[in-house]
């Protein structure tokens, strides 16, 4: 006991384990958990390019800025003359408060002055700009005393990162020693790309949350044919296979909805006929054996003449059982790859010795209506095995002296078969249910030591043909059955 129940415990939370990955809502959640991943991810991506490109341009102009305020002051000092007074420069400290002076420092650009060490003077500043160079010691020791052009960074303890460019004055009239500076406020220059940054940030992270809110409504519409498979296959059971998943579309899952659909029809059709095949053949195999036990029970084992009558009823109805699943086994061969041998036969001599062995069947007037004159791929075997077994059908629906026709011939890229007689015929409600299992028809045959299989045996093989079998027939006027193949099954014919 606590085996078993140790044993239905664990199945039955593996099913559900296993049910979770099929169901609809965590299938839904995953999809917009790797969607919102990707998303965010490509946001990063765009955001953190976007800022480098716009950092670097701003490197790159802030360079490219100090440059130019470099050669700016080289056209300044080059011809010696004071641009303003006309006069020639002086002195070192002349020099350096008219290069500065002339000048106006941008929006995080500074230009400093430095005679023999010490600070001299700077650039005009736009209001609010913050005095960080002009009293920093380490900055005066880094640059004032330079004796060639130095261009380096030095971070700065409260604006950070200044890029800067130093650059030596003299004259030789004065001893003095000067420095002109050009310095960017690097990170105050590069905020405009850090507030860029912040900005992507802000509104991709709006717009991807609107988009996941959008994507999970889309999300649910898309996914619900699959919540509508789980729900019918929960109500689904061995019972009641009727329940059918509504169809929402026509696109791919519209498409998967109907294949379901129709593997559902399938099985309920599968399901059902094996249900009826299951209580026919009990039904037909039983009769039998409570024959077989009644007359056994009620045997008089002293009396010759009891026992000789009752051996020859049992060896009658095994005899009859033993056809019964000998025919089952057909039918459930003819399924199976190898039920055929094909060989190419000639049609002609096939048909003319299929008649030979049916017109001994019973004292019927049989006509050979026809022998087609072709060559064809089928199973010689398996065609006479049809052909004799509509000839059995035909003797039991007809009467002594009435007429029985066997034939064949060709119809396109078709091999018709056919077995006609002038009996009863088949009646309308009977046209499909006589080539079912254990089904009889209702017009006045004779009682058969069968059980009902031969027409589904013909079925079966004129399906295994790849064709099929087709029923003429007026009641009272006789019938003609007619085993419809293809000449050579494995030629794909076009559709006529």
């Amino acid at each position: 006991m606590t085996t078993t129940g140790t044993t239905t415990g664990t199945t039955t939370t593996e099913r559900r384990s296993s049910w979770s990955w099929l169901n609809p809502s965590a299938a839904r959640t995953r999809i917009m958990g790797w969607v919102l991943l990707l998303m965010l991810v490509g946001l990063a991506v765009v955001t953190l390019v976007t800022w480098r490109l716009l950092v670097s341009a701003t490197d790159a102009r802030m360079d490219e800025a100090l440059r130019f305020e470099v050669n700016e002051f080289n056209e300044l000092t080059a011809p010696g003359i004071n641009p303003r007074t006309g006069e020639p420069f002086r002195s070192v400290r002349e020099v350096i408060d008219e290069a500065i002076a002339y000048n106006l420092a941008r929006p995080n650009e500074k230009f400093l002055g430095y005679v023999d060490g010490s600070y001299r003077t700077q650039s005009r500043q736009e209001p609010g700009m913050p005095e960080v160079l002009a009293d920093d010691a380490a900055f005066v020791d880094l640059v004032a005393t330079v004796t060639e052009p130095v261009e380096g960074r030095y971070e700065h303890p409260e604006v950070g990162e200044v890029r800067y460019l130093a650059i030596p004055v003299s004259l030789a009239e004065d001893p003095s020693h000067g420095v002109i500076v050009a310095a960017y406020l690097a990170d105050a220059e590069r905020a405009y790309a850090d507030y860029v940054a912040r900005l992507t940030l802000l509104v991709g992270g709006a717009t991807l949350l609107g988009a996941v809110g959008a994507a999970w409504l889309v999300a649910g519409r898309i996914l619900r044919p699959l919540r509508d498979v789980a729900e019918t296959a929960r109500t689904i059971s061995d019972t009641d296979l009727s329940r059918r998943i509504p169809s929402r579309g026509s696109d791919e899952l519209g498409a998967l909805v109907g294949t379901v659909n129709d593997m559902l029809d399938r099985v309920e059709a599968g399901v059902s006929a094996q249900r009826r095949f299951s209580d026919d053949a009990g039904h037909e195999l039983r009769t039998p054996i409570t024959i077989v036990r009644g007359h056994l029970e009620v045997l008089d084992p002293r009396d010759p003449d009891d026992v000789t009558s009752t051996v020859a009823l049992v060896d009658d109805e095994l005899e009859r059982m033993n056809r019964m699943v000998s025919d089952l086994l057909l039918l459930a061969r003819s399924e199976q790859p190898a039920f055929l041998q094909l060989e190419w036969v000639n049609v002609a001599e096939l048909t003319r010795e299929a008649f030979e062995k049916v017109a001994l069947l019973a004292e019927r007037d049989f006509t050979l209506q026809g022998a087609a004159e072709v060559t064809a791929l089928v199973d010689p075997q398996r065609i006479t095995q049809a052909l004799v077994a509509l000839a059995d059908n035909a003797c039991r629906y007809t009467g002594d002296g009435d007429w029985i026709g066997v034939g064949s011939r060709v119809d396109g890229h078709l091999l018709r078969f056919w077995v006609a007689d002038s009996g009863s015929g088949v009646s309308d409600a009977d046209r499909e249910r006589i080539f079912e299992r254990f089904a009889r028809g209702g017009a006045g045959g004779q009682r058969s030591d069968g059980a009902g299989l031969g027409l589904s045996i013909v079925r079966a093989i004129a399906a295994a043909h790849g064709g099929h079998v087709q029923l003429d027939s007026i009641p009272g006027r006789g019938a003609t059955f007619t085993v419809v193949v293809p000449i050579d099954p494995r030629y794909k014919w076009p559709a006529s």
